[in-house]
């Protein structure tokens, strides 16, 4: 079921401003429960959850920042 142009554009809206930021506070209370590792592992860590979120979600955000496809087109010349 493939979404329309206007349903991805809100969906990744929504998951920009509500997802990330909770996916944000998951990740910080996941490496809190490690008891602090160190910089590096931290470091590795955070990039890795960082790249993670993105491949799930890949196909809502592809073409989001183009002009609508389904839009009439307006070719006055």
């Amino acid at each position: 079921m493939a979404l329309s142009y206007k349903t991805r554009r809100r969906l990744s809206l929504l998951i920009l401003v509500v997802g990330l930021p909770v996916y944000i506070v998951v990740a910080v209370s996941l490496v809190n429960l490690l008891e602090r590792p160190s910089m590096l592992v931290e470091l590795l860590i955070y990039v890795g959850l960082g790249i993670l979120w993105v491949f799930p979600l890949k196909a809502v955000f592809k073409g989001v920042g183009q002009a609508d496809p389904d839009a009439p087109r307006d070719d006055e010349d």
